[in-house]
């Protein structure tokens, strides 16, 4: 396994709209295993491939709950209300800033291990936002695009930090 640099914000890659993955084999069972040291080295809760400058759609999450989650062309099926969340990221480091994110989402995509198609349900918790996050990564968002201004960014100082 590696720990493979963070592309961070200003990367043009992190503005692509990822590729569809077309074969789940051992290349690909081996970034996810670098993705995973990766966000745990950061550390983070989640991880786009393409923060680590591969346009792929492909995602790893783990928010403690130890039910870690990969995902090959994850999507958001359905979404359901708003809550605020104070949200960072390993693309953007050193800042915060509080956005509107979904209540309820429904994720799909593939599990790579067990090569079927699952639908990830979250409410009101990390995973939630997490599963919005990363699936924005793959689709060249950033959570900074939903402030109202550059101004609205906190420094970490005064926040805590965790870092999807």
């Amino acid at each position: 396994m590696a720990i493979i640099p963070i592309r961070r914000a200003g990367d043009p890659v992190l503005r692509e709209k990822a590729r569809r993955i077309r074969t789940v084999d051992k290349s690909l069972m081996k970034l996810i295993e670098d993705m995973w040291e990766t966000m745990y080295d950061a550390p983070g809760v989640g991880l786009a491939a393409p923060q680590i400058g591969i346009s792929l759609r492909l995602v790893v999450i783990d928010v403690g709950d130890d039910n870690p989650i990969a995902l090959v062309n994850p999507e958001i099926v359905k979404r359901s209300g708003q809550r605020q969340c104070d949200e960072g990221c390993l693309s953007v480091p050193g800042y915060r800033g509080e956005i509107t994110r979904s209540r309820k989402v429904l994720a799909q995509g593939l599990d790579p291990y067990t090569g079927k198609e699952v639908r990830i349900k979250a409410e009101d918790n990390l995973l939630a936002e997490a599963l919005e996050h990363e699936i924005d990564h793959v689709n060249g968002i950033l959570y900074i695009d939903y402030l109202p201004s550059p101004d609205a960014l906190v420094p970490l100082t005064d926040a805590p930090e965790v870092h999807a």
